[in-house]
């Protein structure tokens, strides 16, 4: 299996760059996921222990245990999918993007409450997050799409595209009202 994990940002580039066929989108959405849930425990670490917040720690400390959890299954996604993609497996290069789909979800739900609750002078970066978890959504489910249609199964075509559309919709509201509330903080 690829270790694009530990390789330096410009030899991870270089890669995805290359006339190659890993890393490739798959892999890429999933490192733009990560970056979403990295400015979410960047946000939350700048907030946790300011006197001003106190009363939000604990909710804080739970929300930055999941980012970095979300973040490490993440990083691990970026090297899975390049693996699913060798393995000529077309169920697992499915399965991986599919993955990095509900895991955006997951780290989108943490955003409403750092909107309220963390230091404003991050809140652009709250934002941001969302804006990389609906990016890194809709790159995985493009990679989910051809391999469904690769893989000929109207069933599972039909089941996997309704729950993503569901949880499409979802993400969307989340990162428009997102964007909404932080845009009238930024303004004042």
């Amino acid at each position: 299996m690829a270790d694009y994990r530990s390789a330096t940002l410009m030899e991870y580039l270089d890669a995805l760059a290359a006339r190659a066929s890993v890393p490739g989108g798959g892999s890429a959405a999933a490192l733009d996921a990560a970056m979403g849930v990295a400015l979410i425990s960047m946000v939350i670490n700048f907030t946790i222990g300011k006197p001003r917040y106190a009363r939000y720690e604990k909710e804080l400390k739970k929300a930055l245990e999941k980012s970095e959890k979300l973040r490490e299954e993440f990083l691990q996604l970026v090297d899975l999918d390049a693996a699913a993609y060798k393995s000529r497996s077309l169920r697992d290069a499915l399965d991986v993007p599919f993955m990095v789909c509900r895991l955006c979800l997951e780290g989108a739900k943490l955003l409403p409450g750092l909107v309220k609750n963390s230091n404003p002078n991050l809140i652009s970066d709250v934002a941001v997050a969302a804006a990389f978890l609906e990016s890194a959504f809709s790159a995985a489910y493009f990679n989910v799409r051809i391999n469904l249609k690769s893989l000929n199964d109207k069933k599972l075509d039909s089941r996997i595209n309704k729950e993503l559309l569901s949880k499409e919709k979802i993400l969307r509201r989340i990162r428009y009202q997102t964007e909404e509330k932080v845009g009238k903080i930024i303004r004042g």
